[in-house]
């Protein structure tokens, strides 16, 4: 069994470029370039970098959903396309026609995501019954909200995975909000991992979001469904910094109060990774180019034609 070191330098890079994109797409949301509506991971960038850390991007199958920046630069995902998609372009990873909901790069096996809340759960689980049947040694990621866990077809897969002891990793990033609706007010039992437990599958409260913590709980978990094949539920808190959708901190709509305290904590994180990483300046200035590029690759790239409006469309 191969154990992983955490490497300070990489976490940082890839909680950095997370937080730095977001923070520019902020910043150029209001000129409309970006055709789409966003939803950002400011806040939770410590769960997609520490999951990311633990996989293996040849053996591993991501699936997330509409909240997905974060989780697509941290795999790996292509930086320039996913840019380019943002605006709408050609050049884009879905020729400028899915936008920010609908984020994919089959390269490094990231499923394209759906604006449809949990709806990437049950897909993920009929993947892992495909792995099996097909003896191959791989295993899926699955990213999720507690919110997705409203759905019928959570709870249906999760019994499906244990019943058929499929090689999968449910990611519940538990913010606690289902769009403006606190979990108290949606569930009588606030304890997930006791009911994903009664379904017969391994459950881990990872309350200390730390991104080494949460790396370290996701390298076991993967270890262990690469060795028994048996599925794992990781539930870990975290905090939305911004609105659900858009660009706004929301705090004045009085759904919510604003966590000083988590704000710290968010930024603390990013500073104790950037305390451990010598060439930290390097890595910025890495990820200022990076980002340079990618949005001159998107400002030049063409949009696409109209004559190319139904090219790589499914039709029914």
């Amino acid at each position: 069994m191969t154990i992983k070191k955490f490497n300070y330098a990489k976490a940082y890079y890839l909680f950095k470029k997370i937080r730095s994109t977001e923070e520019k797409i902020i910043e150029i949301y209001e000129s409309d370039v970006i055709k789409s509506p966003v939803h950002l991971s400011l806040g939770q960038e410590s769960i997609a970098v520490g999951i990311a850390l633990a996989s293996n991007k040849k053996k591993d199958i991501v699936f997330s959903n509409y909240r997905s920046h974060a989780h697509f630069i941290a795999h790996g995902g292509d930086y320039k396309k996913m840019w380019a998609e943002l605006f709408g372009k050609e050049s884009g990873l879905s020729s400028g026609k899915a936008g920010s909901m609908h984020l994919g790069d089959l390269d490094i096996n990231f499923i394209f995501t759906s604006a449809i809340v949990g709806s990437a759960i049950s897909e993920a689980v009929g993947y892992a019954l495909a792995l099996k049947l097909k003896k191959l040694n791989s295993r899926v990621i699955c990213y999720h909200g507690e919110g997705a866990m409203d759905q019928g077809t959570f709870w249906e897969s999760l019994n499906f995975s244990a019943l058929k002891k499929l090689p999968i990793l449910f990611v519940c990033e538990n913010n606690h909000l289902a769009i403006y609706s606190e979990q108290k007010k949606r569930m009588k039992t606030l304890n997930i991992c006791k009911k994903v437990e009664s379904f017969g599958v391994r459950s881990i409260k990872i309350e200390d979001n730390s991104t080494k913590n949460i790396f370290k709980y996701a390298h076991k978990a993967l270890q262990g469904i690469g060795k028994n094949s048996q599925p794992v539920f990781l539930e870990i808190n975290t905090y939305r910094e911004v609105d659900h959708v858009g660009t706004n901190y929301d705090f004045e709509l009085g759904y919510r109060k604003k966590d000083k305290q988590q704000l710290l904590k968010n930024l603390n994180e990013l500073n104790y990774l950037k305390e451990k990483t010598k060439n930290f300046l390097q890595v910025e200035k890495k990820i200022s180019k990076e980002i340079s590029d990618a949005l001159n690759y998107s400002y030049k790239s063409n949009f696409p034609k109209i004559k190319h409006i139904e090219s790589n469309v499914t039709k029914e």
